[in-house]
């Protein structure tokens, strides 16, 4: 089964760039779609971007489109997500998720995967 490992969170200002990564280890990488998922404190858990086995099936969250980028390195086994032009709700942490059922946009199909620990995104304003 497939290991996760995020990183790349940390404290930013309003207007700030940071790219969070995730690597992949024990399992066959191809095989998964890759999806980030954020929870900010007292709210559910959001299904923010998410990419198929193919590098050209990608879903963002509406909030999310033109500020952040997924994208993945099948030959390092990981996957990114790029963020700018971050604001203070951007503020959670932030999780990988790998599912190997299909349907990369549908964020049910990443309940019973494999998860990462998370990563803290802080935005200041």
């Amino acid at each position: 089964q497939v290991q996760l490992v995020e990183s790349g969170g940390g404290l930013v200002q309003a207007g700030g760039s940071l790219r969070l990564s995730c690597v992949a280890s024990g399992g066959t990488f191809t095989t998964y779609a890759m999806g980030w998922f954020r929870r900010a404190p007292g709210k559910e858990r959001e299904f923010v971007a998410a990419i198929g086995r193919s590098t050209s099936s990608i879903y963002y969250k509406e909030s999310v489109k033109g500020r952040f980028t997924i994208s993945r390195d099948n030959a390092k086994n990981t996957v990114y997500l790029q963020m700018n032009s971050l604001k203070p709700e951007d503020t959670a942490v932030y999780y990988c998720a790998a599912q190997a059922s299909g349907f990369y946009y549908l964020p049910e199909r990443y309940a019973n995967g494999v998860w990462g620990q998370g990563t803290q995104v802080t935005v200041s304003s």
